[in-house]
C-alpha cells in the first residue's frame, strides 16, 4: 500500500493489496477498499462503504455520504462499488435508507465529474453517467446506459440497458431499452444503433430493435396501440420484444413519448 503520511485513515478501515491514498484523503471507520484502488487527495470516503478492486476516486468526491432523506434517522446502511469503477472529482454518492439498503454501482461505471447518485439508487455494470448528471433516489440505471450532462432524474425511475439520453434533458418517465432519447419532453427518437454496435450487437439484431419500436413508437400515438401492432406481428416472440414489452409492463411510471415529428419552421 501507498498511504500519505497526509491521509487520514481509520484503523478499522480495511485496504487490499496495492491501494494508494494521497494527501488529505479521509477514509472513514468500517471502510473497505479492494485491491489496486486509488483514493485520490481530498476525497472522504465514508463509513458504510465498500469499494471494490481497480477503482479510482478522483479529488474531493465525497463517497458513501448520508441519504438526503427526511425519514432517515441514521440507520446502518450501505454504499457498495463493484470493480473498475470510476467516480470522477467532486461526485456525490450516497448510502441507501432502510427501503433498500443499499445503494449500488456495478462493474466498470463511469460517474463524471460533479454528478450526484442519490439513496437506493442501482446503477448497472458499465453504465456512464456524464458530468453534472443528478439522480434522485430510487432510481435503476441499465447496464451500459448512457446519460448525457446535465441531465436529471426523477425518483423512481428506471433506465434501460443500453439506452442513450441525450444531455441537459429531464427524465420524468421510465426509458425503455436500447433506444436514444432527447427533446422536451423527453421522446424516443431511435434505437441506438452505434453504440449497440460498438458493444456487438449485430446488424441483424440492431435491425430487428429498429423494427420492434418502429411497431411500438413510430406511426402512432398511442402505446396501447404499438404494444398490439408487435404482439401481432413477427416480433411477437423475439426475445428483444418479449424484454422490452416486459418492461413497459413492470413500469410503475409510464413510459417516455414516442416519436414525434418535429414542427416545420414554415
Amino acid at each position: 500500500m501507498a498511504i500519505s503520511p497526509h491521509a487520514i485513515v481509520h484503523p478499522s478501515a480495511s485496504l487490499g493489496e496495492g491501494v494508494r491514498v494521497d494527501a488529505f484523503a479521509t477514509i472513514d471507520e468500517g471502510v473497505i477498499i479492494g485491491d489496486r484502488t486509488w483514493i485520490a487527495s481530498h476525497a472522504h470516503i465514508i463509513n458504510g462503504t465498500e469499494i471494490g478492486a481497480d477503482c479510482s476516486i478522483h479529488q474531493g468526491a465525497v463517497v458513501g455520504g448520508d441519504p438526503q432523506d427526511m425519514k432517515y434517522r441514521g440507520e446502518p446502511t450501505r454504499l457498495e462499488l463493484g470493480n473498475r469503477v470510476t467516480i470522477r472529482e467532486y461526485c456525490t454518492i450516497n448510502r441507501a435508507t432502510v427501503a433498500s439498503r443499499k445503494t449500488s454501482i456495478g462493474d466498470d461505471a463511469l460517474i463524471m465529474a460533479y454528478s450526484h447518485v442519490a439513496h437506493d439508487c442501482t446503477i448497472d455494470k458499465k453504465a456512464i453517467l456524464a458530468n453534472s448528471v443528478n439522480l434522485a433516489g430510487h432510481v435503476h440505471i441499465g447496464e451500459a446506459a448512457i446519460i448525457g450532462g446535465m441531465t436529471a432524474v426523477q425518483q423512481f425511475l428506471h433506465i434501460g440497458r443500453h439506452a442513450f439520453i441525450g444531455g441537459g434533458t429531464l427524465i420524468r418517465k421510465d426509458v425503455p431499452p436500447f433506444i436514444r432519447a432527447a427533446r422536451e419532453p423527453l421522446s424516443y427518437i431511435g434505437v441506438n444503433t452505434i453504440g449497440l454496435g460498438r458493444r456487438g450487437f449485430s446488424a441483424a439484431d440492431r435491425w430487428e430493435l429498429q423494427n420492434i419500436y418502429r411497431l411500438l413508437f413510430v406511426g402512432t400515438t398511442n402505446l396501447s396501440i404499438g404494444i398490439a401492432r408487435l404482439q401481432g406481428s413477427e416480433y411477437s416472440e423475439s426475445s428483444y420484444a418479449k424484454e422490452i414489452l416486459r418492461f413497459i409492463d413492470s413500469s410503475q411510471n409510464g413510459i417516455i413519448r414516442g416519436y414525434r415529428q418535429l414542427p416545420s419552421k414554415e
